[in-house]
C-alpha cells in the first residue's frame, strides 16, 4: 500500500510541473500588471523599479522557476491588485470556498445515492418517474440560470434566504466559518443547492444505471434463488457492487465542485476562492490566477489519489491482486 502511494505522488510530480507551466504561459504576457498597480501617475523610474521588485524583467524561464520554487514552500508572490501575498489571499477565501463544497457535496450525496438507489429498484413507480423528470431539469440547466431562479424565488418573492454574501462569520484560529451562526447557515443554503443540484443529478442517474445493471448479473439471480431476503440481496450485494464505478465519478465530480464553484460565487458574490479568481482575470493578476490553478490540480491530484484508495475497501478482488502480485 505504501509502495503503491508513493508511486501515485510520483506519477503526480509531472502532473502538476505542466499545469504549473501551462497556467503560468497562458498569463505571463497578458495584461501590463505594472500600470494596474501603479495607477495612471507614474515615472518612467518608478514603473523601472516595480518592474525589477517584480522580476518581470527576467527572462521566461528564471520567472518560471522562481514560481514553481516559491509554490513549493507554499508562496506564490504578490498580487499585482491587491499588493498582499497571494498565499494569505488564498487562506482567507478558502474557508468559504471548502465550506461551500463540502455543504453542496454533502447534499449531492445523501440525496443523490438513495434516489439513485430507488429508481433502480422501483422502476415503473410515479415517484421514480417524477425523480427522473426532476434530473433532467438539474442536467439541463445551467448554473447561473438555477441560482438566478433560487433567488428570485427565495429571496426576491419570499424573503425567506440572503441572496448574496456569506452572513456571520465565526473566526477559529485562521479558520472562517459560517456554520456557527444562524445567518452563516441560512447565506449557504441557496449556493450550496445550485451548485450541488448538477452533481446530485448526475450521482443518481449513474447509481440508477448501475444499479439496474448489478440486479441483471448472475450472482444476484444465485443469491436470490438461495432465498435470500430483498434488503440483503439489494444492499449486500447490488449495492456494495454498484459502489466502485460510483466511486470514480464521485470523487472527479467533488473535485469539479470546488474547480467550478466560480460560477455559482460570482452569482452569489460568495467570498471564496472563485470570485478572486474571476476578479483577477479583469486586471490580469497572473500570480492569483496561476496559483488558483495550480491549487486546483492538487485537488484534483489528492482526490485521485483518494479514490484508488477507497477501491481497496469496497473491491476485495484489487486487495487480493495486489497481495498476489497481480495488476
Amino acid at each position: 500500500m505504501f509502495a503503491f502511494v508513493i508511486s501515485r505522488i510520483l506519477q503526480a510530480i509531472p502532473v502538476l510541473l505542466t499545469v504549473s507551466l501551462i497556467s503560468f504561459a497562458m498569463f505571463a504576457y497578458v495584461g501590463d500588471p505594472v500600470a494596474i498597480m501603479l495607477g495612471q501617475d507614474f515615472t518612467e523610474a518608478q514603473r523601472d523599479a516595480l518592474v525589477r521588485d517584480l522580476g518581470l524583467d527576467q527572462p521566461f524561464w528564471v520567472q518560471f522557476a522562481e514560481f514553481v520554487g516559491n509554490a513549493v514552500q507554499g508562496q506564490f508572490g504578490l498580487s499585482y491588485r491587491l499588493s498582499r501575498p497571494v498565499a494569505e489571499l488564498i487562506a482567507e477565501r478558502a474557508p468559504a470556498t471548502l465550506e461551500l463544497a463540502f455543504c453542496a457535496a454533502v447534499l449531492s450525496l445523501a440525496i443523490g445515492v438513495p434516489m439513485g438507489v430507488y429508481t433502480g429498484l422501483y422502476r415503473n413507480s410515479w415517484l421514480s418517474r417524477f425523480f427522473l423528470t426532476f434530473s433532467l431539469v438539474g442536467v439541463s440547466l445551467p448554473t447561473f440560470l438555477i441560482g438566478i431562479l433560487l433567488i428570485l424565488v427565495f429571496a426576491v418573492w419570499l424573503g425567506w434566504l440572503p441572496s448574496f454574501g456569506r452572513g456571520d462569520t465565526v473566526q477559529i484560529g485562521w479558520w472562517s466559518t459560517g456554520f456557527l451562526t444562524w445567518s452563516g447557515i441560512k447565506a449557504l443554503i441557496l449556493p450550496s443547492i445550485t451548485l450541488g443540484l448538477f452533481q446530485l443529478t448526475l450521482i443518481m442517474r449513474l447509481v440508477r444505471a448501475e444499479m439496474m445493471e448489478v440486479l441483471r448479473s448472475d450472482y444476484i439471480k444465485f443469491a436470490r434463488a438461495r432465498g435470500l431476503p430483498n434488503r440483503v440481496v439489494h444492499f449486500g450485494h447490488a449495492l456494495k457492487n454498484t459502489l466502485v464505478p460510483v466511486i470514480t465519478i464521485v470523487g472527479l465530480q467533488l473535485g469539479a465542485i470546488i474547480a467550478f464553484a466560480i460560477v455559482t460565487e460570482t452569482v452569489f458574490q460568495w467570498p471564496g476562492m472563485g470570485l478572486l479568481f474571476i476578479q483577477s482575470v479583469g486586471v490580469a493578476d497572473i500570480p492569483v490566477m496561476s496559483a488558483y490553478l495550480l491549487l486546483i490540480a492538487v485537488v484534483f491530484v489528492t482526490i485521485n489519489l483518494i479514490v484508488d484508495l477507497l477501491y481497496y475497501a469496497v473491491d476485495p478482488r484489487l486487495r487480493i491482486g495486489r497481495g498476489k502480485g497481480g495488476h
